[in-house]
């Protein structure tokens, strides 16, 4: 009898975010991230730690208060605080401005977790995306359930 070895999982999940190319032209969205849950302690730290080094210390964070559950106003993450906002319009994008200062703003489109992947991947590509020689693409939000 022969025992195959499974590889171990991974102690911390892939991160699902995806990035525009970087470009001199301001963007709507610079990116797609695909979070696990709606738990922005949990979420947030895995979020920051896999953006790109030149992006700085991000200080300041925006989230749709419709969508996350309520947070503290502030929050460690590597040693540096990170200061929470929530947007409390019904109309707020789906979407999580990071702020650097000195360094700049992103927006990201947040695709909800229970997303399916069949969905989440061209969602995910298309705001990324360049149309039509550097028009960016600017996602309707993505209904859950």
């Amino acid at each position: 009898m022969t025992t195959a070895l499974q590889p171990p999982l991974p102690s911390h999940p892939v991160l699902r975010l995806r990035l525009a190319p970087h470009s001199d032209l301001p963007r709507a969205i610079d990116g797609a991230w695909w979070p696990r849950s709606y738990d922005l302690l949990v979420e947030l730290p895995r979020l920051l730690a896999g953006l790109p080094r030149e992006w700085g210390h991000v200080a300041s964070v925006t989230v749709n208060g419709a969508a996350w559950p309520v947070t503290a106003g502030r929050m460690f993450v590597s040693n540096q605080v990170v200061r929470l906002h929530r947007t409390l319009a019904a109309s707020a994008p789906p979407t999580v401005v990071l702020l650097a200062p000195g360094r700049g703003r992103w927006d990201l489109l947040v695709v909800p977790p229970d997303t399916t992947a069949e969905a989440a991947e061209p969602l995910m590509a298309a705001a990324v995306a360049d149309i039509e020689g550097g028009s960016p693409w600017v996602p309707d939000p993505v209904p859950r359930g």
